[in-house]
């Protein structure tokens, strides 16, 4: 696992053994910052489920301006502060050890968020409702959420709505926009 480009280019990433966290691979990280490349400089970035962190931390090598790396297990939370003091990125981060619903109330405001939790866990399905629920976008804010290719993801209510789907094999790539109010 790798950082693909910006400042922190070629940069290896710590993993996480274990099968609980299942990170992006490379190929589906391509294709989703190529999806939103020009969305990410000086943006605010969640990273919920952040596993080793690696979507918020491309997303900071890229030029966003600062992301949060929300996280539950003491390893992985570890695991995002050791790539982020690798990358160099520490100053730009704030890692959050605790439950991505329960930091959802927070009523933090942000223009891209990684969805990306166990597949079978229901949590994305979730969060989906409430990121909308809560308004936690900024107007034109981006939700990408990571599934199986065959799950299929609830619309939301407005102003949030389906922009795009993307497969990649057994991975759907789901992007969400948040329209002006």
């Amino acid at each position: 696992m790798r950082v693909i480009t910006g400042s922190a280019r070629g940069r290896r990433l710590k993993e996480i053994e274990g099968l609980e966290t299942r990170p992006t691979t490379d190929r589906v990280k391509e294709a989703l910052f190529s999806v939103i490349q020009f969305d990410i400089e000086g943006r605010r970035v969640l990273d919920l489920f952040a596993g080793t962190g690696q979507l918020g931390i491309e997303a900071l090598s890229r030029g966003a301006e600062s992301a949060v790396f929300v996280e539950q297990r003491k390893d992985a939370v570890q695991a995002v502060r050791e790539n982020l003091v690798v990358c160099g990125l520490s100053d730009r981060a704030r890692v959050v050890s605790g439950d991505a619903m329960s930091y959802l109330k927070s009523g933090e405001k942000f223009d891209l968020i990684f969805l990306d939790p166990p597949y079978a866990s229901g949590l994305l399905e979730q969060a989906l409702e409430e990121i909308a629920r809560f308004d936690i976008c900024r107007r034109h804010g981006i939700i990408v959420a990571e599934s199986a290719a065959n799950k299929v993801l609830p619309p939301l209510s407005a102003p949030y709505e389906v922009h795009r789907e993307y497969r990649y094999g057994k991975i759907k790539l789901t992007v969400y926009h948040r329209n002006e109010d």
